[in-house]
């Protein structure tokens, strides 16, 4: 005997339930920003973009966060009633004169924050950027102390959807990166510094942030395929993990994984993580051959689709939480020098795009689970008001 066909409320039912699946089995996509650094007066250069510019260019490449690395509040005020996120970066100078008194913090706050929160969507502080580098022996004893003032500054101010952190560098902070399940954080900070700062992360539900950078690995281990750094897919364009059979498709998920295994062997596993900056060259010194404009774009190209793919890392398959393009002009423009350094930049001083690349987060993925939550919302309505035929869609 054949089954009795199902009703079309049924169906639609099985559909709604269906496409529910669809769209909680589907990580997000991670939130995708730019890094821009206010550029330094100087009678050599051309004179800068006005803010407003920078907001609207920000939102015409479909970014949506930018990381000020030296916050002017003339800037932040362009991005008042816009939708883009701002993260905020403390610069290195004052994150010593934070630590010793919180009135310091509060100072930084009442420029940078009070005056445009909540109108300006800040989301996030870093107290300092990549500090280890900047002053690799005494940072330990007043970056978590600056930390803390900071974080206890903004909940005076009744302020308490900002969270405070502070960023590393991978190079800098990860020793025996390979594999990635072997990671370990360097010894003097481990103990001294990362214990704790995750200890805090945890407590204030905050990210760690960390600067990766494939190009910089890649230049000093020269074992890694140009391919696996450049998110190319060829047959046997991979790394296997021989502890955890885990396979590697790039070098990025590798150094994503190793940060976490690393935060895994202290004892947090959880905690989400920002990469506060990334990118590639487009130029270099005369010996950084693989600094140059092509492989600058097939990084970047594939650094978005991968983000954009909702795929995650083999060991967090909801990926990064947040990633930040390094950045969004050249290094000699931002500062007005004219020596020749690596230019990390995606837009020349025009403000005209180096590369045709689509940073929005308008995908085929994406664009399903947003069709498949449109049906399902249709249907659930249509449920409510009654049993529909078939036909009637």
């Amino acid at each position: 005997m054949a089954p009795p066909p199902l009703s079309s409320s049924t169906f639609i039912l099985s559909l709604y339930l269906f496409s529910l699946l669809l769209i909680t089995t589907n990580s997000l996509p991670t939130t995708l920003g730019v890094t821009y650094f206010t550029p330094v007066p100087s009678t050599t250069q051309p004179k800068p973009a006005p803010p407003v510019h920078i907001a609207t260019a920000i939102s015409s490449l479909g970014f949506n966060s930018i990381r000020v690395l030296n916050p002017d509040p003339t800037l932040t005020r362009a991005f008042t009633y816009t939708n883009t996120t701002l993260f905020l970066t403390i610069p290195n100078p004052l994150v010593q004169p934070i630590a010793s008194n919180r009135s310091m913090a509060l100072r930084w706050l009442y420029v940078h924050v009070v005056p445009f929160y909540p109108r300006a969507r800040i989301t996030t502080i870093s107290v300092g950027n990549d500090l280890l580098s900047a002053s690799p022996s005494g940072f330990y004893s007043f970056l978590l102390p600056a930390i803390r003032n900071v974080h206890l500054a903004l909940r005076n101010l009744g302020i308490r959807k900002i969270s405070v952190s502070t960023s590393f560098s991978f190079v800098n902070i990860i020793s025996t990166p390979f594999p990635p399940s072997s990671a370990e954080f360097q010894g003097l900070a481990s103990d001294n510094l990362i214990k704790p700062l995750l200890q805090f992360l945890r407590d204030t539900n905050s990210s760690f942030l960390i600067n990766i950078y494939p190009y910089k690995v890649y230049r000093l281990n020269c074992e890694i395929p140009i391919g696996f750094a450049l998110f190319q897919e060829h047959p046997f364009n991979f790394r296997d993990d021989l502890i955890t059979g885990v396979r590697y498709r790039n070098l990025f998920d590798m150094m994503v994984d190793a940060a976490i295994s690393a935060m895994t062997a202290v004892g947090f596993e959880n905690i989400p993580v920002v990469v506060a900056e990334t990118g590639w060259p487009s130029s270099g010194d005369a010996l950084e051959v693989d600094a140059n404009s092509a492989y600058a774009e097939m990084y970047l190209r594939g650094l978005v689709a991968h983000l954009k793919s909702g795929l995650g890392t083999p060991l967090r398959k909801e990926g990064v939480a947040e990633a930040y393009i390094y950045e969004l002009f050249d290094d000699e423009i931002r500062r007005g020098t004219t020596r020749h350094e690596r230019s990390w930049g995606i837009l020349f001083s025009n403000m005209t795009k180096k590369y045709e690349i689509e940073f929005s987060g308008s995908d085929s993925t994406g664009g399903s689970r947003a069709f498949l939550y449109l049906c399902s919302v249709a249907v659930a309505v249509n449920l409510i008001r009654g049993p529909l035929h078939l036909l009637s869609w």
